[in-house]
């Protein structure tokens, strides 16, 4: 029974031979010929994407998405969805990428391959006004309020604090307001928004990190996403090159954070 029959054998290399040409073609392959590429975010996270006062969804990170699509030649087919989801939608091909100012870590590198950057930023610490919280070491023994697996989540608990965990910034500003939490962290360009657009008094920056953090896209890890990474790292080139990047940076932050 070791040996295969002539017939079987064929049928064996005609198999083999279908399965290798399924398998030449990698994701950026599959995008272009379903002429879309599926884009994951939260929707609700402003200035990187939000609901405008038509109920348009607008903001860096959709626009970042949508010109990078134009560049590979195909659609953003763009889909909302709660942070804490985006990952694990992403692993499971629910979405080609996640564009939702995903910070660069050492751990997330460890589980995902990172296009090159295409904006930075820098964490700050939020307390009301009268806090005495006024670095992030006071942190210790306090609670903070922030998205489910985020980095600001794991800052708050890297300086001791107990993270209670909620889904939008504007929840977590709430929390800090009714003294329902005593801190929360987020990205320096959502809180002076908010800050900006709500008219809020009673609230406060108390530090900030000095370190800047790198947003870029993250793919799973493999051959598979070699030449989509490679794809988008052109294209955010392109858009850097041509003063794009810049002019979506200054329109909803109010300052170039693309370099």
């Amino acid at each position: 029974m070791k040996k295969l029959t002539t017939a079987l054998l064929a049928g064996v290399l005609l198999l083999g031979g279908c399965a290798g040409t399924s398998s030449s073609e990698d994701h950026l392959a599959r995008i272009k010929s379903a002429g879309k590429i599926t884009v994951g975010l939260e929707g609700d996270w402003q200035p990187f994407s939000f609901h405008d006062d038509a109920d348009q969804l607008v903001g860096f990170d959709v626009e970042v998405a949508q010109n990078i699509a134009e560049i590979l030649g195909v659609e953003a087919d763009i889909i909302e969805a709660p942070w804490d989801g985006l990952f694990a939608g992403e692993t499971a091909g629910t979405y080609d990428i996640v564009v939702n100012g995903v910070d660069v870590t050492d751990e997330r590198e460890k589980i995902y391959d990172f296009t090159d950057p295409y904006a930075y930023d820098h964490t700050v610490l939020v307390t009301k006004v009268g806090s005495s919280i006024t670095t992030f070491d006071d942190l210790a023994g306090k609670t903070t309020a922030n998205s489910i697996g985020s980095t600001y989540m794991e800052i708050g608990e890297l300086y001791g604090a107990e993270v209670k965990g909620v889904d939008t910034l504007a929840e977590t500003m709430s929390l800090v307001l009714n003294d329902q939490v005593d801190a929360t962290i987020n990205a320096e360009t959502s809180v002076q928004d908010y800050l900006v657009t709500t008219g809020e008094t009673n609230l406060v920056v108390a530090a900030r990190l000095e370190e800047a953090t790198s947003y870029a896209i993250p793919l799973v890890k493999g051959n598979d996403n070699d030449s989509l990474r490679a794809a988008i790292n052109d294209a955010i080139k392109q858009l850097k090159d041509s003063g794009k990047l810049a002019e979506l940076s200054i329109k909803y932050f109010g300052a170039d954070l693309t370099k």
